[in-house]
């Protein structure tokens, strides 16, 4: 039915720019997928597959601004970022269904306090004597990719505000290198998925498509908004998902 790749289509293509400019996409595709009545870890499988070539298109996009984080250049992120996100794939594919459900809301609302108060929690901590350097990001990193390659949904957001709690640097200088640690998270997994998942592909290669577009455009105009305008939509859609996720956990 024509409904089937439509769907995906138009989600893909938000999703592709939600997670270019702020992040969270993943939920949009993931909404979609289950609309069309994916089981919950193939929608995943699925959605993850899916916005990767999104990510891989804003990447390039925005390859003129890679820098590193605290001080932690781009080939020593890579590796603990990639490694953990095979790990997270292992650990998905060997679940029935997700159980994160208790848990993401937690995440989101920390990454919410990170985003709004992040600079003046960094600055207080180096104040205080308290130096972030490798030895802190790295593990971190590794962290970030076991959920990236598990879960991913809003990991663009939470690895910002864990990287605000480190690095001075606001949310568009962190655009370009968010971009890439959030693609190769996902790369093991992707591999993954399309080889030995629960992968639906013709929803799959609908929505892949349109997220490529949505995410290079994305990249494109949203280095371009201001730094506040930027914070607040990003602030915006994580206490949204925040209070939805709380709800949906019976919290609220």
């Amino acid at each position: 039915m024509i409904h089937e790749f439509l769907l995906p289509a138009l989600a893909g293509f938000i999703a592709g720019a939600m997670n270019a400019v702020v992040g969270g996409g993943s939920f949009v595709s993931l909404a979609a997928l289950v609309g069309l009545g994916l089981p919950s870890v193939s929608a995943n499988e699925t959605s993850t597959v899916a916005l990767f070539f999104g990510q891989i298109s804003s990447s390039w996009a925005v390859r003129d601004g890679l820098r590193p984080v605290a001080g932690v250049p781009i080939m020593r992120m890579l590796p603990a970022t990639i490694v953990g996100g095979f790990v997270g794939a292992l650990a998905l594919m060997a679940t029935p269904d997700l159980v994160l459900d208790q848990i993401l809301p937690w995440l989101l609302l920390f990454a919410a306090i990170a985003l709004l108060a992040g600079r003046q929690t960094s600055a207080a901590l180096r104040r205080h004597g308290v130096h972030i350097g490798v030895g802190a990001i790295l593990p971190a990193q590794f962290v970030l990719g076991v959920y990236g390659g598990y879960f991913g949904g809003a990991v663009g957001i939470i690895m910002a505000a864990v990287w605000l709690l480190l690095d001075q640097a606001d949310l568009r200088a962190m655009m370009p290198m968010r971009t890439l640690m959030v693609s190769a998270a996902n790369a093991t997994a992707v591999l993954m998925f399309a080889t030995l998942g629960q992968v639906h592909w013709p929803a799959a290669i609908s929505m892949a498509i349109t997220a490529g577009a949505g995410g290079y455009l994305g990249a494109h105009y949203g280095r371009r908004l201001p730094n506040i305008v930027l914070k607040s939509v990003t602030i915006a859609v994580t206490l949204a998902m925040t209070l939805y996720f709380f709800h949906r956990a019976g919290t609220l």
